[in-house]
């Protein structure tokens, strides 16, 4: 999938690495977040490890894993306290069978402070497994990770055939941090069907995004 990503000369952030990425919802109970960072994932057959703490399962629910496009295995963890999600993806970055790992955190938990994301950026560049941390009702304080996005829902694109129903899913990007890269804002768009996740500059008139989703808010009721 990310080798066929389509972007804009100059201004998109490229493939993502085998390392350490954290993304902060806009809204708390957002789940582009999460659907950016899956869309990033190299296409395999390979699992992925999905570790949720306790709040963030509280707040946002469990993955409904029968409504994902994602084909591939997915192992879910369920752990109370922020420091126990952290050592299972420490642990499952041990593992470069993995395609993936993917942790969902709330809050700013004590334990994880630079060390603690320095540790998972060096675990995931030696297993050359990328590693994907979810953060909602979370400041961007001192990290270790690579790349720093800030993610939101927009309205669906049009769909091509009917009126009334949303197109494809999109979200408001930006990348604030990158090593070795450029940041900078995007919108994102995921395509199921040719499975190709596609970046475009941002709007640059709010009332455009509201007037494509009205279709798709009055399929939604």
């Amino acid at each position: 999938m990310l080798q066929n990503l389509l972007k804009d000369p100059g201004t998109h952030p490229g493939a993502a690495a085998c390392t350490l990425a954290e993304v902060f919802a806009e809204t708390a109970t957002d789940a582009a977040a999460v659907a950016f960072a899956l869309a990033r994932i190299p296409k395999s057959s390979a699992p992925i490890l999905w570790v949720q703490d306790r709040l963030s399962r509280k707040e946002t629910g469990r993955p409904y894993l029968a409504g994902l496009w994602q084909t591939r295995p997915i192992i879910m963890v369920d752990l109370s306290r922020a420091v126990d999600v952290l050592w299972a993806m420490e642990d499952g970055l041990r593992c470069a069978s993995l395609a993936a790992v993917l942790g969902e955190v709330w809050g700013d938990p004590p334990a994880l402070d630079f060390t603690a994301s320095k540790r998972l950026a060096m675990r995931a560049e030696a297993a050359e497994v990328p590693c994907w941390l979810i953060r909602r009702a979370a400041s961007a304080n001192l990290s270790a990770a690579r790349e720093r996005w800030r993610v939101a829902s927009l309205p669906a694109a049009r769909h091509p055939h009917d009126a009334h129903a949303p197109g494809q899913p999109r979200w408001s990007l930006e990348l604030f941090r990158a090593r070795g890269g450029k940041p900078g804002q995007w919108v994102g768009r995921y395509d199921r069907t040719t499975d190709r996740l596609h970046f475009a500059a941002p709007l640059r008139d709010g009332a455009v995004a509201k007037s494509e989703g009205t279709a798709g808010q009055r399929a939604a009721g």
